[in-house]
């Protein structure tokens, strides 16, 4: 037979997503496993959400959408975020996806020429790094460490530029760190950006859960010269707990739009009009719920990172936003655990879903082989009792 696409097969599969389909296997099992693998809220979708998407089924409402959404999801996506982030973009600048993720990807299809390079500071969620390759460009890590709060400085930044440089992934509040970056340190990177004419995805898919009173500032709202560069990458699925919904959007300037759209008309067509119904709902419907979310995963961080803190052998600072806790396990690098000698992330996550009975996510994947990310999208009894088991766990 002949060969397969050397870059289907060189994508890699989500560590993420090989935790959590582990986790869940051992679950159906019968095996008592904890799990803060996958980045998925555990609240239900708000009742006037699911309402939305019941009526549109029962009003018949299931054919095909223009491939870019709804124009009337388009407008509400530009209200929207004209009331939550202070940035203006018109409906033909909007592109509604299958999921954000569908619509990174579409973003980069939109930019690449072979061989472009994408700056991608790490650590980065998994993804960014495989659909840059899958997308024909060639992925440049710029890794930013714990004492600087995992975030990259404009020098940096601008260090990384070469001639082949295309574009620059931005994820803020960022997946998996929880970090975000201020005004002025928005300012510092879009200046660069600006300077050097680079492109900028820039995702913004935990925006509304920022906590002690932060300021979120959207990277387009910094002026002109930074929006008509930027790719502006959200959606429903975290702010309304609607990841099944399969809803994210992408704005960005007309010809970019443009030609995202006409990507998306021959590749996957429009998204699922049900659930553009039930995203329309959620964005121009009350935000009551928002916040009370919101406020549920700031008081799960409060508690995650406090009793962390207090374990020997392991640390982690205090996340500003999104649902992760970036846990430090460097202290534990070369000891024994269980007859096991740690060595980095991966095998201290296997062990510990192993022995521990507790699934988390090893960094490697991310660019950080010496941590392991604890998701707080689960209940606070999962939590306290997940902290137990690594107590009990570390005590060996």
């Amino acid at each position: 037979m002949k060969e397969l696409s050397r870059i289907a097969e060189a994508v890699q599969a989500s560590t993420t997503m090989a935790i959590d389909s582990l986790f869940k296997q051992m679950k159906a099992d019968g095996i008592d496993v904890i799990g803060f693998g996958a980045g998925e809220p555990d609240f239900h979708t708000p009742d006037h959400i699911k309402a939305a998407g019941i009526t549109a089924i029962e009003q018949n409402f299931t054919r095909y959408t223009p491939a870019g959404g709804t124009l009337e999801l388009r407008q509400a996506v530009c209200d929207r975020l004209q009331a939550d982030c202070q940035v203006s973009y018109q409906p033909n600048q909007v592109v509604v996806t299958s999921g954000a993720k569908h619509a990174v990807y579409a973003a980069l299809r939109a930019l690449i020429n072979p061989g472009d390079e994408i700056i991608l500071p790490a650590p980065s969620w998994v993804s960014y790094y495989e659909l840059i390759k899958m997308a024909g460009g060639v992925p440049v890590l710029l890794t930013a460490g714990e004492a600087e709060h995992f975030k990259i400085t404009p020098e940096r930044l601008e260090a990384s530029v070469t001639p082949r440089t295309k574009a620059v992934i931005l994820n803020n509040p960022s997946n998996p760190t929880g970090m975000m970056y201020g005004r002025e340190e928005l300012k510092a990177v879009a200046d660069v950006c600006v300077k050097y004419d680079l492109y900028v995805i820039d995702d913004e898919i935990y925006y509304s859960l920022v906590y002690d009173g932060a300021e979120f500032v959207s990277l387009p709202s910094l002026g002109d010269g930074i929006k008509e560069r930027c790719i502006l990458i959200n959606g429903v699925s975290k702010s309304y707990a609607m990841t099944g919904w399969r809803i994210g959007y992408a704005c960005a300037n007309d010809k970019i739009a443009k030609v995202i759209a006409n990507y998306l008309s021959h590749s996957t067509g429009s998204p699922c009009a049900i659930s553009q119904k039930a995203a329309l709902a959620a964005l121009s419907g009350p935000q009551d719920e928002v916040e009370q979310m919101r406020q549920a995963f700031e008081a799960r961080r409060n508690y995650i990172v406090e009793r962390m803190n207090q374990i020997p052998g392991i640390s982690c600072i205090k996340p500003q936003g999104a649902f992760y806790v970036m846990m430090n396990i460097e202290q534990l690098l070369g000891k024994t655990l269980h007859g096991v000698t740690i060595t980095d992330g991966d095998v201290f996550a296997d062990l510990f879903l192993k022995k521990g009975l507790v699934a988390v996510v090893p960094c490697s994947g991310f660019g950080s082989p010496s941590f392991v990310r604890w998701s707080y999208a689960t209940s606070m009894d999962q939590i306290r009792e997940g902290l137990d088991r690594l107590e009990r766990f570390l005590a060996n």
